[in-house]
């Protein structure tokens, strides 16, 4: 048995064609079965929805991730529930959200998978600590807020309609930025020793004329305030790329009829 996973991608944007290529490395890497499958920003949504449902009957494929975001003519949703639920190691389907709050078995959407996975192999006991997650996306924010209760943490979201931000900030022991905004969490907001997860990924200019990547803590400030910190670029990104392989492995399994 030999996983497959295959990769969706409209459009042109720079940040998703690295996220594939790197997805598709990684695929190579590890001896899966991959394709890539790029279309332009303008092609009809009906030949993407073909696509996917070519795919959903390839017994090749056990995976089937849709890179976001997609163009505004996409009805994105819509999209992501053509994937077969046994095929949607992204995690995004409404089967596997609900399965996700309802504490069953399911695929974990891969970047809190990945954060969760920190902090099991660091040692650090969620139980009873206070988290607060700044981010309320259906990919991260809401997804990581899940996995943190199921854990025993006590959960605050916080969003753009949050009064006071830093007050909740402080008072976490498990700070998670995924807003979207770079170095939007500075220094003063962290609570001494507290555990820092910073999943923002964004491209500012640099001393050089050329753009790096940057999260979305300030991590210069940070390094001296927190107990621990995942840097941008090399922390969360690619613990993201291994949860994937790993979803596609327990689908290909799954087909197969093998437990794992």
């Amino acid at each position: 048995m030999r996983p497959g996973l295959a990769v969706i991608l409209v459009g042109e944007d720079p940040a998703s064609q690295v996220y594939v290529r790197n997805k598709v490395n990684a695929c190579a890497q590890a001896g899966f079965h991959s394709e890539k499958h790029a279309y332009p920003a303008d092609i009809e949504p009906s030949a993407v929805f073909d696509k996917i449902a070519e795919l959903n009957a390839d017994p090749k494929i056990h995976g089937i991730l849709v890179q976001l975001p997609l163009p505004r003519n996409f009805d994105t949703e819509a999209l992501l529930d053509a994937i077969a639920p046994e095929k949607d190691v992204d995690g995004f389907r409404a089967e596997n959200v609900g399965a996700l709050v309802q504490g069953q078995p399911c695929f974990i959407p891969c970047t809190p998978y990945g954060a969760m996975k920190f902090f099991e192999e660091a040692g650090i006991s969620l139980k009873g600590k206070e988290a607060v997650v700044v981010g309320r996306s259906n990919i991260v924010g809401k997804p990581m807020a899940m996995l943190l209760m199921h854990a025993g943490a006590t959960v605050t979201v916080c969003h753009s309609q949050t009064r006071d931000l830093k007050a909740h900030c402080l008072r976490a022991d498990i700070l998670v930025a995924a807003i979207g905004r770079p170095k939007m969490i500075t220094g003063d907001m962290i609570k001494p020793g507290a555990v820092v997860i910073d999943v923002g990924i964004n491209r500012l200019p640099g001393d050089d004329g050329k753009s790096k990547l940057v999260g979305d803590v300030a991590y210069g400030e940070a390094l001296g305030v927190a107990g621990a910190i995942t840097p941008v670029p090399g922390g969360v990104g690619p613990m993201t790329i291994t949860m994937l392989m790993k979803n596609t492995v327990t689908a290909a399994c799954r087909a197969a009829g093998i437990e794992y």
